[in-house]
């Protein structure tokens, strides 16, 4: 199966989180918080949303950085997505 968006809609994969810190110390299982970071998996057509004309600016294969609060996790084949509307990501990194 794949993730189609619709819309504004962007499909994010989380990238894993960081079982150590700089320094070298190791964080356990409810230590680590999830990183606002991930990957773009796929991205909505654009279009017209509400009322107004959105251009999509993210592309597939960029890493970005997204709202914490933003977005619907969902699981398909096993792996966990989360899907967010473009203006919840903040920044793309280059």
């Amino acid at each position: 199966m794949k993730l189609v968006p619709l819309g504004d809609r962007v499909v994010l994969k989380q990238l894993v989180a960081e079982e150590t810190t700089k320094s070298g110390i190791v964080l356990p299982g409810q230590s680590k918080e999830k990183p606002q970071q991930a990957e773009v998996i796929a991205v909505g057509p654009g279009g017209v949303v509400d009322g107004k004309e959105v251009e999509m600016h993210v592309k597939e294969g960029q890493q970005v950085i997204y709202s914490k609060y933003a977005g619907t996790e969902v699981e398909l084949d096993e792996e966990s997505y989360i899907i967010v509307r473009q203006s919840d990501i903040l920044a793309v990194i280059e």
